[in-house]
């Protein structure tokens, strides 16, 4: 498959790229903890919502738990996630100065952060060459057969073999935005999307 043509029809459908509307690296880490489990048209409108009232970490460890609960609250496992929210930002207060780290190794360190979070917020925030691979990402990559793969830790490995790593950070926006409103998990709309010709349509 030609990466470059498969890259250059995902940046003309969504010429926004890598970026969703905030680099901030508190909110990046936040709002991407937060989406586990949980649709991002739930996630981001909860996330702006709480950022509202409490922007930094400072704010974060001194707002009450039962509020930060309740402006999250669409979220799934709202109440983990409060707790978490809280402990992250006393754990960057402690030992990073309030600051979000831009390494992986120490990003992993902190409660309830993956490899998924910490490359997101790597990508995202400090534009790092990190390839974040969430659900959309490990099955429209199997779907278009760019790998076989079990696990999105082994789609990640995969994918960093055969695609340059100018692409990296691009990859896990532009497909998530493809699996949100066309590649689907049920129901794929493969007659209007753009890599229609070159997709095998593996495991539909």
């Amino acid at each position: 498959m030609d990466l470059d043509e498969l890259m250059r029809r995902l940046f003309e459908l969504y010429p926004e790229g890598y970026t969703d509307g905030s680099r901030d690296p508190f909110f990046v880490l936040i709002s991407t903890v937060m989406s586990h489990r949980t649709r991002d048209d739930v996630t981001y409108p909860a996330a702006r919502k709480l950022f509202e009232r409490f922007s930094t970490p400072e704010e974060m460890v001194g707002a009450d738990v039962e509020e930060i609960e309740a402006l999250i609250k669409d979220v799934g496992f709202y109440r983990v996630k409060s707790g978490r929210i809280k402990e992250i930002s006393g754990i960057l207060l402690e030992e990073y100065d309030g600051e979000v780290p831009d390494d992986m190794e120490t990003l992993l360190k902190l409660p309830g952060v993956g490899r998924k979070t910490a490359n997101c917020v790597l990508a995202h925030a400090f534009l790092k060459d990190a390839l974040a691979v969430d659900t959309h990402v490990h099955r429209i990559s199997n779907r278009l057969g760019l790998v076989e793969t079990k696990t999105p830790e082994e789609t990640e490995l995969e994918l960093k073999k055969i695609f340059p790593q100018k692409y990296w950070k691009h990859i896990n926006l532009l497909l998530v935005k493809l699996g949100q409103n066309i590649c689907r998990p049920i129901s794929p709309k493969c007659e209007v999307c753009v890599l229609n010709d070159m997709c095998p349509k593996i495991l539909l």
